[in-house]
């Protein structure tokens, strides 16, 4: 199971991404399955090495995985503004990230860290 640990989280990350924007948009885009999987790892590298963080600066790090990965998934996937469009919404940068999603970024990867540590375990004791 080991090789397969890293895929199968990468995998459940990038459907889960997908899913939420599937309940908060009614849509998704191919580009928020690889974004969801990048997060979901790296927010699980960082449960793993930041216990020692107070939970407001954990959620604040996890908030800024998740904004960092959505620029640059932006800047790379969403120039024409197709995917998401946050022009309109105050303190944006170049329409792609802001500041009101990255706060609803802080429980959301609260979440995901917390998940990815309960099926990192799970699938360890499948070995």
């Amino acid at each position: 199971m080991t090789k397969w640990k890293k895929p199968l989280l990468f995998t459940l990350g990038g459907w889960g991404y997908v899913g939420l924007e599937m309940l908060w948009r009614g849509r998704s885009h191919s580009s928020m399955f690889l974004a969801g999987g990048s997060c979901f790892l790296l927010l699980g590298s960082l449960s793993k090495t930041a216990d020692h963080l107070i939970l407001p600066l954990k959620a604040a790090a996890g908030a800024g995985i998740i904004t960092s990965v959505e620029l640059l998934t932006g800047l790379l996937a969403n120039r024409d503004y197709h995917v998401w469009d946050y022009r309109q919404v105050p303190l944006n940068y170049r329409g792609q990230i802001c500041l009101l999603y990255s706060l609803l970024w802080m429980p959301v990867g609260l979440g995901a860290m917390s998940l990815y540590r309960i099926l990192d375990k799970q699938l360890l004791q499948k070995n």
